[in-house]
């Protein structure tokens, strides 16, 4: 009886194994390529080439002091905008005003002198010409008079260097700015270029604001595509769904060997305060039908290639794979941006769908992904 069972499930089996295999050759799975619902602004669908980089400034500075003492002012911190030749910080003077002082005193003594040593010239002038002084007594007071002014010379010199080596007491911006990082702090010893061991060099690192570019990094192979001028989409990756209109500024004529990419600085039509230096950031540069145009809309929208849409039953449905079957899947359909449609229903980001559907496509038909 056992072998009987036994012989009957082993039939069983059998025959199934001829019954798929005879359906898998008279219903072969139909090859498919998946493709995925992103997210894209109207103008990424005329885009060329999309690269990232970074925020820089173009014009930035490490303001650091001209002459070594000890800092006893700091008037800035992280994020305060200056003006121009504003003072952000001061070192100790009191060696330089000394200096300033004994300057000043040594010019008027000169001065007091000039006085003396011209009235005693003019005198024996007068007494020369009249004969009643000698040539020797006449050159003498000339000779004093020309040192004294010469010696005021020397002073005035002297002077001009100590309020020189004051002014070098005081540290100005260099131009309208923010500032981005404060490297030192009051009682800490400032030096220029970091001369001493222990001492600081840069006091504040600043930026204008009004300058930052996004710096990229283009292919080699890719950079064919960049044009001056040539319109671009920046992307923030701290804010990726706000877009800000931009252009190609300059295509830096040399290339990076170590990463075979040519740098591309791309400016700013307007931006806001929350683009900052060293920002990561996505640049999308538009085809040249786009340049020079302005950017209308930069909201994202969740689109798929147009040809994965089609029309079943008056419906608007794309196909999915599960378990290497087709899925019908509903959705609702918007816009076209060239060669994709707006999404509005029934997928969500990142949704795997099958990119070309023809009439050999159905709902729960036998597929296999590329």
């Amino acid at each position: 009886m056992i072998k009987i069972i036994s012989a009957f499930i082993g039939l069983i089996i059998f025959l199934l194994l001829i019954y798929f295999g005879f359906k898998s050759l008279t219903d072969p799975a139909i090859e498919v390529k998946l493709t995925s619902a992103i997210l894209q602004s109207p103008s990424q669908s005329n885009a060329v080439l999309t690269a990232s980089g970074y925020i820089v400034a173009q014009r930035k500075a490490a303001v650091a002091s001209k002459g070594t003492g000890r800092l006893v002012y700091l008037g800035v911190v992280e994020g305060d905008r200056v003006q121009k030749d504003q003072v952000i910080a001061k070192i100790d003077d009191s060696d330089i005003s000394a200096q300033l002082e004994q300057a000043k005193a040594n010019l008027n003594l000169y001065q007091a002198d000039l006085v003396d040593a011209e009235n005693n010239f003019n005198r024996q002038k007068e007494l020369f010409n009249v004969g009643a002084s000698t040539k020797m007594e006449l050159d003498a007071a000339q000779s004093r008079y020309s040192r004294v002014l010469a010696s005021i010379d020397v002073a005035k010199a002297l002077l001009k260097g100590v309020e020189v080596a004051m002014e070098n007491t005081l540290i100005r911006a260099p131009f309208n700015g923010t500032v981005l990082t404060k490297n030192a702090d009051v009682g800490e010893v400032v030096a220029p270029l970091g001369a001493g061991a222990n001492s600081k060099a840069a006091v504040v690192l600043m930026a204008d604001m009004t300058s930052l570019q996004a710096e990229i990094d283009v292919s080699e192979s890719n950079i064919e595509k960049i044009k001056i001028n040539q319109g671009c989409e920046i992307r923030l990756d701290a804010y990726p769904d706000n877009a800000y209109p931009g252009f190609v500024a300059k295509i830096v004529p040399t290339a990076d060997r170590s990463k075979a990419t040519v740098m591309v600085k791309v400016g700013f039509n307007n931006y806001d305060q929350r683009v900052l230096p060293e920002m990561g950031a996505k640049v999308i540069f538009l085809d040249d039908s786009l340049t020079g145009k302005k950017i209308e809309e930069t909201k994202q929208f969740l689109v798929v290639p147009i040809g994965s849409v089609v029309n079943r039953d008056n419906k608007q449905v794309v196909f999915t794979v599960r378990d290497k079957k087709a899925v019908e899947v509903n959705v609702t359909t918007g816009r076209e941006f060239g060669s994709y449609i707006e999404i509005k229903s029934g997928l969500v980001n990142g949704d795997k769908i099958i990119e070309t559907v023809d009439e050999k496509i159905s709902d729960g038909i036998k597929v296999t992904v590329k």
